[in-house]
């Protein structure tokens, strides 16, 4: 299928053949009609990807911030290394479509193949022939409505949202300042809401857009705007004004306040300052409210992702309502977007119609501009080929197929892998396609599918790598284990008893290895830590302190089984291997901070008595200073000492000798691990760690999560 993507490092926009996406539980998978491109976001994005790495600065100083924070802690080198690896990846374009469902996840509430639907969301609703969308994202198109008009739900939704926010009432008087697609759509819903519309803008071409749809109370900036609606509202004010703008400037909210009667209110829907005129807001008593995109649920992962509803007696507007409100409102010719429509393009002619966009194309000013794609039968192509010259398989290759392709993988585990020797890239799979497509083309895999079982039909590839979320984890080794595959996951091995026994009992029938992503035992540093107690006959005492960071609720860390059963496993193997020894008990407790802002488990203290004597302790903390070094390692016993700072200053200490070692970046084991495994799998084994050992550590994992969740109970 074909769909459009822009690279945030370079800004290169291209068409690309990318597989069609997976179908998920909570959705649907529906084939493009239209979709319309939001002119001001998109062209903020396309503005953003490409400026030069000076200019993003400064449009993101926040994330300067962060990068200044990693240079600290981590150095110059690995910071611009995970910088250009975040840059160097492709966005999906649009957000706005409507099309019909050619296939309904189990718990899609009730969606079926066939029908016609509008769909919402960044990453999700793209400008694409085939999207999957979670089900609080799509409504159904009520008859009467064409999926053109159906294709401006989302950006209808934004309108309404902003008019909603204002809480009009009967007759009253709503300036909307900025009369783009969203300001036009706005102004009609104010007045399908009983109110009376009045419209600012600085381009003439717009207000006379305006006056063709019907509304007389117009007028460009560049007149007296305040004498006007003085007139207009019986030397009243307005009720309300609706900043619908993008401006450099605070000058849209400065108008705004002039315009208002006392007590008014102002309600943000544009990018502009917010840099408040204090007299005059105090003097009026004016209200400024912001605006949040097309409504509740946006940016809320366990409504969007989860597909978690509000339930309507408590939240009667949410983002999925608010689309279906305006669809109704179009479908009763109270708003009017055919008119809005000024362009159509094929996907294939996209550079077109960006160029058009940015004043680089002739013709008339654009206001709505929509893409359409034709209406087929083809069958979904959930598998493309690459092309990459395809080496002869021999002894001494190892074949690699991928599942998954975030951050992680791309910066760290791709990059691993490949410095290995002897390894061929062979297929990988994602759940949208388009960063499979991308990173396949880069790293010279054979295909891109967006069905990871192809990969398990696969005879040629001989390990499977698998980096989704944690959730995923279990449900995929097993089945890699039973198609005959040597398998390695990324931490979490699985993040529950009973998936564990699932893959115990895989891997004893399979006689394949199994390894799971506890790098740290591979770390140079950490082995010569281990080298150092080597001659010692006491038991050790060990500290490892994490300074995490904090993870709002709700984010995925928490959503995928917790941070202790996904990240301290890592710890936990690290001491093992230290100590060499295993667990034989472990208490664990929490903070208890009656702080809805905060997760109790993510600042947790780990005590473990390993066999043999050894006690360990792991303070991982989520409140930490984000300057401090993000891991520390103590090991202490037989009159000799170890401090390992952050995988990169190592302090051997014995008698009156201090020993130094340090690394010009971080280590933390991830390609001398994937050399070992590498390795076991072209000469059949061992694993670099027994099974029993990763499962040891998995339990020891589960057993800190429990204890932490019945504390105080």
């Amino acid at each position: 299928m074909k769909q459009v993507l822009q690279n945030m490092k370079t800004g290169a926009l291209r068409v690309a053949e990318v597989p069609a996406p997976a179908l998920r539980r909570g959705g649907v998978v529906m084939r493009t009609v239209a979709s319309c491109i939001s002119a001001g976001t998109e062209r903020n994005i396309m503005d953003f990807a490409r400026k030069s790495y000076l200019e993003k600065a400064r449009a993101r100083p926040d994330l300067v911030r962060q990068v200044l924070d990693k240079v600290r802690k981590e150095g110059l080198a690995p910071t611009y290394k995970a910088v250009m690896s975040r840059l160097d990846v492709e966005t999906a374009l649009g957000y706005s479509c409507a099309g019909v469902v050619l296939e309904a996840g189990p718990e899609a509430d009730g969606f079926a193949v066939g029908d016609r639907v509008a769909c919402a969301g960044m990453g999700f609703a793209s400008h694409a022939e085939v999207n999957y969308v979670p089900k609080n994202l799509v409504v159904r198109i009520p008859d009467g409505v064409s999926f053109e008009e159906a294709s401006y739900a989302t950006i209808g939704a934004i309108a309404m949202q902003g008019v909603r926010t204002l809480e009009i009432t009967l007759g009253e008087h709503v300036v909307v300042i900025g009369l783009g697609i969203i300001g036009l759509l706005a102004m009609q819903i104010v007045e399908a809401a009983g109110g009376r519309a009045i419209g600012v803008d600085l381009d003439p071409r717009k207000v006379e857009l305006a006056r063709k749809l019907g509304f007389d109370r117009v007028i460009v900036r560049t007149n007296d705007v305040e004498q006007a609606v003085q007139g207009w509202t019986r030397g009243v004010g307005a009720d309300c004004v609706l900043v619908a703008a993008t401006a450099p400037s605070n000058d849209p909210l400065v108008l705004a306040v002039a315009l208002c009667r006392k007590r008014a209110r102002i309600a943000m829907l544009g990018t502009v300052p917010l840099e408040v005129p204090h007299k005059p807001f105090y003097e009026k008593e004016l209200q400024l409210r912001m605006s949040t995109s097309y409504g509740p649920g946006r940016y809320d992962p366990v409504y969007e992702l989860d597909g978690v509803d509000y339930p309507l007696p408590y939240v009667r507007w949410t983002e999925r309502r608010n689309l279906e409100s305006f669809l109704d409102l179009v479908a009763e010719k109270k708003v009017n977007v055919a008119a809005m429509t000024t362009h159509r393009f094929a996907i294939d002619a996209a550079p077109d119609a960006y160029a058009l966009l940015e004043g680089k194309a002739d013709g008339t000013d654009p206001l709505g501009v929509l893409f359409t794609f034709p209406m087929h039968e083809a069958p979904l192509q959930r598998r493309i080929e690459l092309p990459v010259k395809k080496a002869a398989p021999t002894g001494r290759n190892v074949r690699v197929g991928v599942i998954g392709a975030g951050p992680f993988t791309r910066g760290v585990l791709l990059p691993a892998v490949a410095a290995a020797p002897g390894v061929v890239f062979q297929g990988i799979a994602t759940a949208s396609g388009m960063s499979g497509e991308s990173l396949g083309k880069s790293h010279g895999f054979h295909y891109a599918t967006t069905d990871f079982k192809e990969l398990l039909a696969d005879a040629d590839i001989d390990l499977v790598v698998i980096a989704t979320q944690h959730r995923q984890h279990a449900g995929m080794v097993v089945a890699a284990l039973e198609a005959g595959k040597h398998v390695f996951v990324e931490k979490p091995m699985c993040v529950n008893r009973e998936e564990l026994d699932r893959i115990r009992a895989a891997h004893e029938a399979s006689g394949r290895i199994l390894h799971v992503g506890f790098n740290r035992r591979f770390a140079p540093h950490v082995q010569a830590m281990r080298a150092h107690f080597a001659s010692t006959e006491e038991p050790l005492y060990s500290i490892y302190r994490i300074n995490a960071g904090y993870a709002p609720p709700g984010s995925v860390v928490h959503r995928e089984g917790g941070r202790i059963i996904g990240e301290g496993c890592h710890f936990l193997d690290t001491l093992v291997y230290l100590t060499g020894a295993r667990i034989a008990h472990l208490s664990a407790v929490s903070l208890r901070a009656g702080n809805a802002a905060l997760v109790d488990e993510d600042s947790v203290a780990i005590t473990v008595q390993h066999e043999g004597g050894h006690v360990s302790t792991i303070h991982y903390l989520a409140r930490g200073n984000g300057l401090v070094p993000k891991e520390r390692i103590e090991v202490h016993g037989g009159l000799r000492s170890a401090v390992l700072d952050d995988f990169s200053t190592l302090r051997l200490y014995s008698g009156s000798n201090i020993q130094t070692q340090r690394s010009l970046v971080q280590n933390k084991g991830h390609r001398e691990q994937l050399r070992c495994l590498i390795e076991a799998v072209r000469a059949g084994g061992p694993a670099p760690v027994a099974f029993d050992d990763l499962a040891h550590v998995t339990e020891a994992s589960f057993q800190a999560a429990d204890q932490v969740a019945g504390q105080g109970a």
